[in-house]
């Protein structure tokens, strides 16, 4: 802590700098105003209240999706936004119905699981199979061909918890393409270790895969818990048999909408500063922490900024839709804006919980940087860190922007210590989100959006 203040207090002249070439003092004054409105306001929280309790879990395609994209445009309306539309987005339609599974050997014991988002069913009774297990993904890799003939896959491979969520890449690696690994192998079934950091008896979904001319497997995640059993029993020299019946279909392509709303800048009204998180949410849940509180503290943000001052710059709040399925909704909303990229003078996106940001990067051209700084220097009242780096990712739905165009991006990084105990399973509800820390990600990015917006000079992404 010490040497932080220390390099703080270093840069603070340079901040000061930057203040005063970037920003009026009038305009420091909104974004002072800004601020404490959103910390004040429990606008965000009464719009993910609204959005989880009223609508609930939103899978792509289905009903409660379908009123999402209704709820969605209703509030842009009722919080006054100057424009509101959709865009289409579609996607792999995908469905479960049923899923259970039990030991059956040495002893017939419980064994919570769940399908894994595009995964096949198995048949009705389900299928009973010897487990064969590995500690890593890249063991199963490594196994000898047709070794797992009529056998399920297990991989045991345990997420690390980090304040950043750096043990999500490595643990999601077995998520995306295990069962195709494992039938490689001979598999007829494929379970895997959830990934998560929690130590509750529930099992974690997300997004999988198949590929072509390789056959398509039942793929299932298993709680902690239950893989900490299933562990003991095979390191305890037992062989193990399990059951795992989960019914899905394949509803073949469907359809979504991104919902957008805008405040319209006042002098440069066809350049944008862009935040949003995503509509749609996993069907075990509610979605709260995954993406309500990403959708609910934008929507707000931008609010609080039109009720102090209008932006020079737009600022555009995208919702995007099926991001669970494979950030569908970015890409037909980054495709069909190909032509104007460049309008896009920031981007971030918040889609990792309702946990306090507690640093900020950018990813900006050099000329760009007195404008990050300026930004800094007003976030560090809410205890956000700058990271000089440089290099920041943003969330998932800008992956399509960083494909295209070296864009402006920033990342508000939440504290996600706890994300992945939470993270695509039943028990992503709204009790798991602190009021208090929303109202500082609101503010946060009220704060960088309107600065953003007001900058005298226009962010750009490096090499433009």
């Amino acid at each position: 802590m010490k040497k932080l203040l220390t390099t703080l207090c270093a840069l603070m002249p340079l901040f000061g700098i930057a203040q005063a070439q970037e920003f009026t003092p009038e305009q420091l004054e909104q974004v002072k105003n800004v601020r404490e409105q959103a910390l004040k306001s429990n606008l965000s929280w009464q719009l993910l209240e609204s959005l989880t309790t009223e609508v609930g879990p939103r899978m792509p395609g289905s009903e409660n999706d379908k009123k999402a994209v209704k709820w969605a445009q209703q509030q842009f309306k009722t919080l006054g936004f100057d424009k509101v539309w959709t865009e289409p987005a579609t996607f792999p339609h995908w469905r479960r119905h049923h899923e259970a599974g039990s030991i059956v050997t040495p002893s017939k014991q419980p064994l919570r699981l769940t399908a894994l988002g595009n995964s096949v069913g198995t048949p009705a009774q389900g299928i009973t199979a010897p487990v064969v297990m590995f500690n890593t993904f890249d063991e199963l890799i490594a196994a000898p061909k047709n070794s797992l003939e009529d056998k399920i896959a297990f991989v045991n491979y345990r997420m690390k918890r980090h304040i950043d969520g750096n043990g999500y890449g490595p643990a999601v690696r077995a998520r995306r393409s295990g069962a195709v690994e494992a039938a490689k192998k001979g598999a007829i079934g494929y379970m895997m270790r959830s990934v998560s950091t929690g130590h509750h008896r529930f099992a974690h979904t997300g997004a999988s895969g198949y590929q072509a001319g390789i056959s398509k497997i039942p793929n299932t995640a298993i709680s902690n818990p239950d893989a900490d059993q299933l562990e003991r029993l095979i390191n305890g020299g037992h062989e193990v048999a399990v059951n795992m019946n989960i019914q899905t279909e394949d509803l073949g392509e469907g359809t979504s909408y991104n919902v957008i709303g805008e405040i319209t800048g006042s002098q440069f009204p066809e350049q944008y500063v862009l935040i949003g998180g995503h509509l749609d949410s996993w069907d075990l849940g509610t979605g709260a922490l995954d993406d309500g509180a990403g959708v609910a503290l934008t929507m707000a943000a931008a609010k609080h900024i039109s009720e102090i001052a209008q932006p020079k710059r737009s600022i555009r709040v995208v919702l995007f839709a099926a991001e669970e399925l494979g950030l569908w909704g970015a890409k037909a909303y980054f495709k069909r804006h190909a032509e104007q990229l460049d309008n896009i003078v920031a981007a971030a996106e918040s889609d990792f919980g309702a946990d306090v940001v507690y640093a900020f990067e950018s990813n900006v051209a050099a000329n760009a940087l007195p404008v990050v700084k300026a930004i800094a220097q007003q976030l560090a009242p809410l205890n956000i860190e700058y990271v000089n780096a440089n290099n920041a990712h943003g969330g998932p739905d800008l992956i399509p922007l960083n494909q295209v165009t070296n864009a402006p991006i920033f990342a508000l990084h939440q504290n996600g210590t706890d994300y992945f105990d939470y993270h695509h399973t039943a028990d992503d509800t709204l009790d798991k989100v602190d009021p208090r820390k929303l109202k500082q990600n609101t503010a946060a990015y009220a704060v960088f959006a309107i600065m953003a917006a007001n900058a005298k000079t226009k962010l750009t992404g490096k090499g433009k």
